[in-house]
């Protein structure tokens, strides 16, 4: 039924007086007790121990990131240096392939032409030398799987097992690390190697 005011409201729904708002301070569950000295000291040392990890961690990012270009630079050209190499191989067996009784015998014209290709061998491995590429001839050295690869052994008392009495294609270096490795033979049936050596 309706009332003669119009309204179809229950009695039960009638608006009821709002409760006053109070404001209380709100503490993140993480945050400590405000009045907890304990617990902002151990804030504080978690914060600067945190903050000192990361400086650390900055550092060695920044460490790293200086090798890297510095490895940039000196390795950059190796894969050239390598292709170059090919070109020094072959002014090499070019003067190697004349007997020592024919360069003496020369003549003024072949003299000359031996004379620049010797020359031009020179300027190649100067400007390979110049930016970190540098020759090395293992011969008479102890045997080193790092730097050398034998190709053959070669029967010899005269020199201790396992030194290197010839080298078949000379070895190259790119600062630190071997560009190529020289392939050499290595002499066998003389006495070992030192331990010590």
């Amino acid at each position: 039924m309706t009332d003669s005011s119009g309204s179809n409201e229950h009695p039960e729904k009638q608006a009821q007086p709002a409760e006053p708002v109070v404001s209380k301070p709100y503490i993140m569950p993480d945050d400590p007790e405000p009045n907890s000295v304990e617990a902002l000291t151990k804030e504080a040392a978690e914060s600067r121990d945190k903050m000192l990890r990361t400086l650390a961690e900055m550092e060695n990012l920044r460490k790293r990131t200086q090798k890297e270009i510095a490895d940039g630079r000196t390795y950059a050209i190796t894969n050239f240096a390598r292709d170059v190499l090919d070109i020094a191989d072959n002014l090499q067996r070019a003067l190697d392939a004349l007997p020592a009784e024919t360069k003496a015998a020369a003549d003024a014209g072949l003299k000359s032409l031996i004379e620049g290709v010797e020359l031009t061998e020179r300027s190649l491995l100067n400007t390979l030398e110049k930016n970190g590429v540098k020759k090395f001839d293992p011969s008479g050295e102890k045997f080193d799987p790092n730097f050398q690869q034998a190709m053959y052994e070669v029967p010899d008392s005269s020199v201790p097992a396992g030194t290197v009495v010839q080298v078949v294609q000379a070895g190259y270096t790119i600062g630190e690390r071997v560009l190529r490795p020289a392939l050499v033979a290595v002499s066998k049936g003389g006495a070992k190697v030192a331990a010590s050596e």
